[in-house]
């Protein structure tokens, strides 16, 4: 079921809000930024996410193919969301599903996951081992 969900950084600086339904999917990579960081995301529609305050503190980082854009609090350091283009999905934000501040942790076990080999540019397949993501 489509919901808004209510997000933060860690220290509060960065709000945003987002519509999606975590039924329809979500996923982690392997690539090096989401592993070292432990992302899990879903994406939302340009049109579905809201920043609500904190713009200037983001802070942004790009690296391989810069095709992502990755925010980053400058307080605290966390990463509440990506930016990005893909044909297939236009514009869209790739949300940190850790700082929805509402989502109930049944609702977030219930999420379906869906791993990609983002470490060999393989996003449409799974890694052989997922157990660390």
């Amino acid at each position: 079921m489509r919901k808004t969900y209510r997000g933060s950084c860690h220290c509060g600086t960065v709000l945003f809000e987002c519509e999606l339904d975590l039924a329809q999917g979500t996923s982690r990579c392997d690539c090096s930024i989401c592993t070292k960081g432990r992302f899990w995301k879903a994406i939302v529609p340009v049109g579905d996410f809201r920043l609500e305050q904190g713009d200037e503190a983001l802070l942004l980082y790009r690296f391989g193919s810069n095709s992502i854009r990755h925010f980053f609090c400058s307080r605290c350091g966390v990463k509440p969301f990506g930016r990005g283009r893909l044909e297939e999905l236009g514009d869209f934000y790739a949300v940190n599903l850790a700082c929805l501040d509402d989502a109930a942790p049944e609702e977030l076990a219930q999420a379906p996951v869906r791993y990609e080999d983002g470490r060999n540019n393989r996003w449409e397949q799974a890694p052989a081992e997922t157990r660390h993501l």
